[in-house]
């Protein structure tokens, strides 16, 4: 079972200008090739978006996931930015559904969550990417050239390469690359990583379960992205799969061996020239929000 989902068109003004032109998001899930349901879940509700992913092995994998998205898609106004401490909100009433689903017969439930929200910051900061994740699903950025990985993996292998003791490569097939570390439904209070990127010019996000990362590495997504975008280029799209589509049947291809979900967030934002770096980087955040942030 699959689904796909688009969204196109979002404007947000702030004081009366115009700061986004526009969104063009698109998602899609597959149960993989190996699975007999899918307990991933994803939602595109401007102004955020998010994969995630039950965890196997765990009662009600299907519905945590589902919990998790119910309130995100419930919680915001839409196509209008939000504010950083809503989402939080948004992160703990989620891990507070998804645990409640555990009262029901004493068994744990539990999900992943990875997502991404354009919020405000300040008068003076203007709109941000707000990024965050609990668990092993993941946040990347593309650039038209480099794929590069925003989230840090909250899992057994991740600690260990943090730690030197394993390399990435040896990482991707050690026995314990499934477990991890934080997910919604583990704990009362749930700890994600939180951060932000000035919302300008060109931007484009990958959200993934690991379903994608478990079947590709970080280079062969890239491929698939660069051949998908060399497509775009030439207008050959008329009966082009879209992209979450495309990834999404490589890693089946590929093995499948899990369910697969790929959220596309591409944004084409009106410049602001007095937002010049990243805010993560330049100690910019709410002060609410510093201890938060990923590691490395």
């Amino acid at each position: 079972m699959s689904s796909s989902a688009d969204y196109r068109g979002v404007c947000v003004r702030v004081n009366g200008d115009s700061l986004l032109d526009g969104v063009i998001s698109s998602g899609h899930s597959d149960r993989g090739a190996v699975r007999r349901i899918n307990e991933d879940s994803f939602v595109i509700a401007p102004p955020v978006f998010l994969v995630a992913d039950g965890m196997g092995g765990h009662a009600h994998g299907d519905r945590a996931s589902q919990a998790v998205a119910s309130v995100f898609a419930a919680a915001f106004p839409a196509s209008v930015p939000t504010e950083p401490a809503d989402v939080l909100a948004a992160i703990h009433l989620a891990n507070e559904r998804v645990l409640a689903l555990g009262d029901d017969d004493l068994a744990l439930s539990g999900t992943t969550l990875v997502g991404l929200a354009l919020v405000r910051v300040g008068p003076e900061s203007g709109c941000h990417w707000m990024a965050f994740n609990v668990g092993d699903s993941r946040i990347y950025t593309w650039d038209g050239r480099a794929l590069v990985q925003l989230s840090v993996d909250h899992s057994a292998v991740q600690e260990l390469v943090d730690a030197g003791l394993i390399t990435r490569r040896e990482a991707d097939v050690h026995p314990e690359r499934n477990i991890v570390t934080r997910a919604l439904g583990a704990d009362a209070l749930v700890d994600p990583d939180v951060w932000l990127l000035p919302a300008v010019d060109h931007q484009t996000f990958l959200l993934c379960s690991d379903g994608l990362t478990k079947e590709l590495d970080d280079d062969e997504i890239a491929r698939v992205i660069a051949f998908h975008d060399s497509e775009a280029a030439r207008h050959d799209t008329e009966h082009a799969l879209s992209l979450p589509e495309r990834l999404v049947n490589a890693a089946i291809a590929a093995g499948g061996s899990d369910n697969v979900t790929v959220v596309i967030v591409d944004a084409d934002l009106a410049p602001r020239a007095h937002i010049d770096d990243d805010t993560s980087e330049r100690g910019g955040m709410p002060r609410f929000l510093e201890e938060t942030r990923p590691r490395g």
